[in-house]
């Protein structure tokens, strides 16, 4: 979304204290489940996000290059390339998706349509972890604008909740996009 819808939405979703991660575990979000074929959810935003993907037989991407809007860096090894959950699991659980089916985590967890994967460099998706953007922004400060947007939108999309922390960094973000 444009950065007025974003901040129109924003301004629509629920602000309280995060909830705690209390039973949260990943395998209540199944993911990188079958797409098409034999291919997965990983598979199908690394051909997605890629240039040039090559894939094999069984939907393993061979080659091609990634672009990580994180930080910049092109990869040409898709096992330099994590998927990353714009709103991780983690994040998502503590802000409502705890009172979800495992159906609708699922669908959360390998949502192609919305901004809610993107192929990033691994190690700064492991930087990232389960924070928020209160806690933690990509590394090129040229793309906090993008992220902040699909940021919001999943948490519009998914109806999530959101801490005072988030919503103000969110706010000073998109304030000057």
């Amino acid at each position: 979304p444009s950065a007025a819808t974003a901040r129109t939405q924003l301004a629509s979703l629920t602000v309280k204290t995060e909830g705690s991660t209390d039973g949260y575990s990943r395998d209540k979000f199944p993911h990188w489940i079958t797409q098409s074929g034999s291919c997965d959810t990983r598979e199908e935003v690394l051909k997605r996000d890629g240039t040039n993907v090559q894939t094999d037989s069984s939907c393993k991407a061979t080659s091609g290059s990634w672009y990580s809007e994180y930080d910049g860096e092109t990869w040409t090894a898709s096992s330099d390339v994590d998927i990353d959950h714009m709103v991780p699991l983690a994040e998502a659980w503590k802000s409502g998706a705890n009172s979800w089916t495992t159906a609708q985590r699922q669908t959360f967890a390998n949502d192609l349509t919305h901004s809610q994967l993107i192929a990033v460099t691994d190690n700064v998706n492991q930087s990232k972890s389960d924070q928020d953007p209160g806690e933690w922004l990509p590394p090129r400060t040229a793309y906090h604008c993008m992220y902040a947007r699909m940021w919001v939108s999943v948490k519009y999309t998914y109806d999530l909740s959101l801490d005072s922390a988030e919503k103000s960094a969110l706010s000073g973000i998109l304030n000057g996009c």
